[in-house]
């Protein structure tokens, strides 16, 4: 197959997420006028349009935008947004809400996971995101990750599936009903399989499986540390929540007399190779744990905001050295999946639990870049240098969002609220174009997403 190359040229600025110093060409965090050079999805030069190779298969002129690196969503629930907006789940916090959407969920099936994840991918890739992870841990009526995994195929998006599982229901002690539970040998070969399936190591990769038991209050510590030492077995990542409220502190206390800190150290879930979604109610000595061994968090902004748990301390989290990336988490608890608002929350929670130098618009973009990109264990995504894959997203500045703005376009993106991409390019792929999806017709999308979401209404009623 002949080789495929792509240039971008002439963007108003193009900001790598990189330093000078990271590089052995010098290559400015961000140059005026820039652009790059890719072939076969991965960089080959980036720098002043000028400098670059001027003939590719596909010329795209970026003038008038702004590009930066993809953003990597680290957490995520696709299949709840087809629950979006639940009257009685509206204002209920954690444990409530939940208690409200689990026997809504169970009536989804392999069609409501495919449509849901191929929807929520489309709509975080029109926000500019080029990989995603996926937190999947119900599986009634013969739903499978399989289903997602074909939905991302056919989007395009980077994806970081991730096999959840509950297996503790009501009448353990759980929080989950029973029949949303599944036995913890069938959790474990479910999740040989798919390792086995589809997990794909290479750098590059556009398809990795983790293991992600879903919480200390819906799984047993046997299935946390066997969890744990199947993924080291493969080589694959971890995931789960943690410390998401005040609620989730105390039920740890009560069935386990740990806190998370010490929950995390007896299952053996610290390392670069974990990371853990919320972490809302961390204290002092369970940062210095994360930073100390390497785990990483997913901060989820709107959904702590949507559910009242709490401002996440980001700031110290940084300050102490912790891999700290974004997510939007389930759309039915944030009710959106923009990537670039969740950059703009970060940065602005930071700041009234603070002060207003608490956070600056381009570290939230770092954290939403480079960030995700080190908290899923990649350092082939995140950045724009040579060596690594071509997922760019672009701004398109000429528009009402941005008007203004001249002064620092690049600040801009966080600052004036939550744009829509005008590009978005994976792999080398254009799968965003002028502001349309090229993969899935839009109107075909939300045709049977909708559909699905109403047949949920209609059983639920």
């Amino acid at each position: 197959m002949p080789d495929q190359t792509l240039l971008l040229k002439n963007a108003d600025v193009l900001c790598t997420m990189s330093g000078p110093e990271e590089h052995e060409n010098n290559i400015e965090s961000e140059i005026k006028g820039g652009g790059l050079f890719a072939r076969n999805g991965i960089i080959e030069a980036v720098g002043e349009s000028n400098s670059l190779p001027q003939i590719a298969d596909t010329i795209i002129d970026m003038k008038g935008h702004v590009v930066i690196p993809g953003m990597v969503n680290t957490h995520h629930h696709l299949f709840q947004n087809l629950t979006r907006a639940v009257p009685e789940a509206q204002n209920s916090e954690l444990f409530g809400w939940l208690k409200t959407l689990y026997p809504i969920w169970s009536n989804i099936g392999p069609e409501h996971v495919y449509w849901s994840t191929a929807l929520g991918l489309a709509e975080l890739a029109l926000s500019g995101c080029t990989t995603s992870s996926d937190h999947l841990y119900i599986y009634p009526n013969g739903a499978k990750l399989d289903d997602s995994l074909s939905a991302a195929a056919d989007i395009g998006v980077r994806f970081h599936g991730t096999r959840g599982s509950m297996s503790i229901g009501e009448s353990q002690g759980g929080l989950p009903p029973d029949s949303l539970t599944e036995k913890e040998t069938y959790i474990l070969s479910e999740s040989q399989r798919l390792i086995e399936t589809y997990n794909d190591n290479n750098r590059y990769a556009m398809q990795r499986i983790a293991l992600a038991p879903c919480s200390p209050f819906s799984v047993s510590i046997d299935l946390m540390r066997e969890s744990a030492e199947m993924a080291r077995s493969y080589g694959v990542g971890l995931h789960t929540h943690l410390a998401e409220n005040v609620e989730d502190i105390e039920y740890g206390l009560q069935q386990f007399g740990m806190r998370p800190g010490e929950y995390i150290e007896a299952v053996g879930w610290t390392g670069d190779d974990v990371w853990h979604a919320h972490c809302v109610q961390l204290n002092s000595e369970e940062i210095n744990l994360f930073s100390k061994t390497g785990t990483g968090i997913a901060h989820c902004p709107c959904s702590n905001m949507r559910l009242a748990s709490g401002i996440a301390p980001v700031r110290q989290m940084l300050d102490s050295g912790v891999k700290v990336g974004l997510g939007v988490d389930g759309s039915a608890s944030n009710d959106s999946g923009n990537m670039l608002n969740e950059a703009r929350q970060t940065m602005l929670l930071q700041r009234v639990n603070s002060k207003a130098s608490s956070m600056t618009a381009r570290e939230a973009l770092k954290v939403a870049t480079r960030g995700g990109a080190s908290v899923l264990n990649r350092d082939d995504i995140g950045v724009l240098a040579p060596g690594y894959a071509a997922d760019i997203t672009a701004f398109k500045r000429n528009n009402v969002d941005f008007s203004g703005s001249d002064w620092d376009p690049v600040a801009s993106l966080v600052f004036c609220g939550p744009g829509k991409a005008n590009y978005t390019i994976i792999n080398g792929k254009i799968i965003v174009s002028e502001g349309q999806l090229t993969t899935i017709p839009m109107e075909k999308l939300i045709h049977e997403h909708n559909k699905l979401s109403h047949n949920l209404i209609n059983l639920s009623t």
